[in-house]
C-alpha cells in the first residue's frame, strides 16, 4: 500500500525486501519499468553491431562504413536543442514516444541503406532518436517518481538500463553464435520492433504532462552559469563511461599484453554489479546531497584510474589482473554514486520552466563527449600508456571540487525534500 506521496508503507516480507534493496514503489508503474527495459534491450541488441551489419551484409568497406556512421552521428548533434524545444512545448512523455519511433525508423533505414550517404542518413536518424530519448528520460523519470526520492528512481532506471543492455547483448551474441552474421538482418528488424513497442508503452504512461509554465524562448535565456558548470562537470563522467568501450580493450591488449576477451570480462562485471546494486547503494550508502555524492564519486573514479594505470608502470605488469580487478570495482562504485546523483542535479539545478532546454544542453555533454572520447583516448594512449589514465584522474579531481558549490534551488533540493520512509 502507498500513502498520498507514493512512498511504500506496507510492512510485509515483500516490502521489507524491497526496502533493503532500495527499490522505489513500483505499484502502478509497471509500464514505465517495462518501457525502460525494452528501450535498453534495443540498444544492447544492435548498436554495437551496426557497423558489422553494413560491412558483412551490405559489403561496404569498413573505413567507409565507419566514416559514414560518424558523419551521421555528428550531424545529429544540433537536433538535440530541437528536442529540448519539443519537450518544453509538449512535455517529456511525448518526446520519449517520438524519440523511440525515430529510432525505429532509423533501424528500418538500415534495411535499405546500400550507399555511404544512406548509411550516414540511417545513423543520423538513430542518433537523433537516441539524443531525443535521453533528453526526455531524466525529466520523465522525475514525473514517474511523483513523491518518491528522485535519486532512488534514477538509480533504479540505471539498473534497468544495464539489465536491458546486458540482455540485448546476450541475445545478439547467441543469435550470432547460432546463425552467424546472417542473423544481423533479423536483429535489425527485431530492434526496430522493440523501439515501436517501447514507444507504445511510453504513450500509455499515466503521468502529468510536465509542460513548463514559461515560453521556450524565455526558458533558453534562463540557462545560467551554474548549469553550464554542471554540464562541464559531467564531461569527466562521460569520458569515464567511454573508457569501458573505447580505451580498456586497447590498453589491455597493447600495453598489458592481455587476451582480447579481458576487457569483455571487466565490462560484464561492471554491468552486472551496477544492475544488481545501484538502487541499494543509492538508498542506503550514498551521501544525501546530490552534489556531495557526485564529488565522492569523482574521487573514487580518480582512484580507479590510478589502479588501471598501475600495471603500465615499470616492473608491475605481472600485477595486471589484480590491478584491473581493483580498478573495475572502484570504477563501478564511482559509477553507482555518480549516475543517479548527476541525473538528479541535472533536473533540479535549473528552473522547471526551462527543463527541456536545460536537458538538451545536458545531453549535449554526452553527445559531444562521446564523440570526442575515441580520438582523445587513442591519441593519448599512442603517446604513453599512462597518459589517458592521468588525464581522466585529473579531470575527475577538478570536477569533484567544482561540483560542490552547485546547490539545487526549489522544492526538490536535498535540504527541503522529505526522506523516503524506510520499511521495517
Amino acid at each position: 500500500m502507498t500513502g498520498a506521496t507514493g512512498r511504500r508503507t506496507g510492512r510485509g516480507p515483500a516490502a521489507r525486501i524491497a526496502g533493503i534493496a532500495g527499490l522505489p514503489e513500483l505499484r502502478g508503474r509497471g509500464r514505465c519499468v517495462t518501457a525502460n527495459v525494452i528501450d535498453s534491450l534495443g540498444n544492447g541488441l544492435l548498436l554495437p553491431l551496426g557497423l558489422l551489419f553494413f560491412i558483412t551484409v551490405r559489403h561496404i568497406p569498413a573505413a567507409t562504413a565507419g566514416a559514414a556512421a560518424s558523419a551521421g552521428q555528428l550531424a545529429a548533434l544540433p537536433l538535440t536543442a530541437l528536442a529540448g524545444r519539443i519537450m518544453d512545448r509538449a512535455g517529456p512523455k511525448y518526446l520519449a514516444v517520438a524519440a523511440n519511433l525515430v529510432c525505429a525508423a532509423g533501424f528500418c533505414g538500415f534495411l535499405v541503406a546500400e550507399r555511404p550517404w544512406q548509411v550516414a542518413a540511417a545513423y543520423f536518424t538513430v542518433q537523433t532518436g537516441i539524443n531525443g530519448y535521453y533528453t526526455s528520460q531524466r525529466s520523465l523519470t522525475l514525473l514517474v517518481a511523483a513523491g518518491d526520492e528522485p535519486r532512488t528512481w534514477f538509480a533504479f532506471t540505471s539498473s534497468l538500463r544495464n539489465t536491458g543492455l546486458a540482455a540485448g547483448a546476450a541475445i545478439a551474441a547467441a543469435a550470432l553464435a547460432l546463425w552467424g552474421t546472417g542473423a544481423l538482418t533479423a536483429l535489425v528488424i527485431a530492434d526496430a520492433a522493440s523501439y515501436c513497442l517501447a514507444a507504445t508503452l511510453f504513450a500509455t504512461l499515466n503521468v502529468a504532462p510536465g509542460r513548463p509554465n514559461a515560453p521556450p524562448g524565455r526558458a533558453i535565456r534562463s540557462i545560467d552559469r551554474r548549469y553550464v558548470a554542471l554540464v562541464l562537470c559531467n564531461l569527466p563522467y562521460v569520458f569515464a563511461q567511454a573508457i569501458l568501450s573505447v580505451l580498456l580493450a586497447l590498453y589491455a591488449t597493447s600495453a598489458l599484453r592481455l587476451p582480447a576477451w579481458s576487457a569483455s570480462v571487466l565490462l560484464l562485471v561492471n554491468t552486472v554489479a551496477v544492475a544488481l546494486t545501484a538502487t541499494a547503494v543509492t538508498a542506503h550508502l550514498a551521501p544525501r546531497a546530490a552534489r556531495h555524492a557526485v564529488s565522492v564519486a569523482y574521487a573514487v573514479l580518480a582512484l580507479a584510474m590510478a589502479a588501471f594505470a598501475a600495471p603500465a608502470l615499470p616492473g608491475l605488469r605481472a600485477l595486471a589482473w589484480p590491478a584491473l580487478a581493483i580498478g573495475i570495482v572502484l570504477f563501478t562504485v564511482g559509477e553507482i554514486l555518480c549516475s543517479p546523483a548527476m541525473a538528479e542535479l541535472s533536473t533540479t539545478l535549473g528552473p522547471a520552466a526551462a527543463r527541456g532546454s536545460h536537458q538538451a544542453l545536458f545531453q549535449m555533454s554526452w553527445s559531444v563527449g562521446g564523440a570526442a572520447a575515441p580520438a582523445l583516448f587513442t591519441v593519448l594512449l599512442h603517446r604513453s600508456s599512462l597518459l589517458p589514465w592521468a588525464f581522466e584522474a585529473i579531470v575527475c579531481v577538478l570536477a569533484a571540487l567544482a561540483v560542490l558549490p552547485l546547490v539545487p534551488s526549489g522544492s526538490l533540493s536535498p535540504s527541503s525534500r522529505p526522506r523516503r520512509k524506510r520499511t521495517r
